[in-house]
């Protein structure tokens, strides 16, 4: 019985002793940086574990040794860590260790994807770039029309025109293109919002809705930024006035498809929702995505009394507040071949 009570001990001791060193081998190498001698790309997709993570590593030589590995899975078991790994890009540096490494993907600290929507562009256009964005998740139908996506977005009767913010969007690879839309409509009701409660007094918009339609306006007739206040104020002056808009990039809009590049005088008189110099008021909707000067324009016009504005054919405007000093104007830039006037 004693000979059996000192193997169990014997057998104990050894066993504490295996842990202790297990421990130390562990803590050790989980320290120790990877094998690496350059930046090396691990892309974990949604779904993956951390042993998906682990056979990337193997395949690279990245562990000084299999039992670095080993003691990485076991951490993240330990730790009920395996299935709390992002997806995304994870660029490791030489001198990374694999406890630092780990960190990286639970917390998400991904290389960030890039794309760019231009302020100006119609909805269509971003849409067609979020299509091809090769670091999105697609699951957008071939074909959806502006009821399906708006539906599908959450927001059923809402026209999409204008109401995807224009910015430069950072994201981590494998994010859905419903959830970047999503993200792009959001920042841009917050943006009108905030611009919305801070709007000048007495403007001529019955919600923030018709501002949103004035900045789309602005921003398509506008060359010069620093003009923006001074054409949302023409616009806005006309609308007073109870005149009618009668600017150009509204009827090139409700033309669509069928404008090839030249506008022509039927195309002014052919009736369309959009065509302002045959309706009076504002367009149904915006007529493309207005970055925020836009919006701030149209809340904050400038009043200067000018209700005429023509190009000066360098992006500039000559802006006028008598039909006659128009006119003049119009005989100045206009007959010495510079490009079509912006304004009647």
């Amino acid at each position: 019985m004693k000979k059996l009570l000192r193997v169990l001990a014997l057998l104990f001791v050894l066993g504490l002793l295996g842990l202790a060193v297990g421990y130390y081998d562990a803590n050790r190498l989980l320290h120790q940086p990877l094998a690496l001698e350059e930046v090396e790309r691990i892309s974990i997709e949604r779904g993956n574990r951390m042993r998906d993570v682990v056979y990337q590593l193997q395949a690279v030589d990245a562990f000084v040794t299999p039992r670095q590995g080993l003691y990485l899975l076991l951490l993240t078991r330990l730790r009920d860590q395996q299935t709390r790994i992002k997806a995304g890009d994870f660029d490791l540096a030489p001198g990374t260790t694999p406890l630092q490494a780990l960190r990286m993907f639970v917390e998400g600290r991904a290389v960030l994807s890039e794309l760019r929507i231009p302020e100006g562009w119609r909805y269509a256009q971003m849409l067609d770039l979020v299509r091809i964005h090769p670091d999105l998740a697609h699951s957008l139908p071939e074909e959806v029309s502006p009821e399906q996506l708006m539906a599908l977005l959450g927001l059923p009767g809402q026209h999409p025109e204008g109401r995807f913010f224009p910015d430069t969007y950072r994201f981590t690879k494998g994010m859905r293109d419903l959830d970047f839309l999503r993200h792009a409509h959001s920042l841009m009701e917050k943006t009108l919002a905030a611009e919305w409660a801070q709007r000048a007094e007495g403007l001529p918009y019955a919600d923030p809705a018709a501002a949103l339609t004035m900045a789309s306006i602005v921003e398509k007739e506008t060359g010069a930024a620093y003009e923006r206040p001074r054409i949302a104020g023409v616009f806005v002056r006309r609308l007073r006035l109870g005149m009618l808009l009668q600017t150009d990039p509204t009827v090139i809009y409700g033309l669509g498809e069928n404008f090839d590049g030249n506008l022509r005088r039927v195309d002014l008189l052919t009736d369309t929702p959009y065509n302002s110099y045959t309706r009076s008021g504002l367009p149904p909707t915006p007529i493309c995505l207005p970055g925020r000067a836009a919006i701030h324009a149209a809340l904050h016009p400038e009043d200067d009394g000018s209700v005429f504005f023509v190009s000066r054919g360098d992006g500039s405007h000559q802006f006028s507040k008598t039909l006659d000093q128009h006119n003049a104007a119009v005989r100045q830039y206009q007959l010495k071949g510079q490009p079509r006037r912006d304004s009647p």
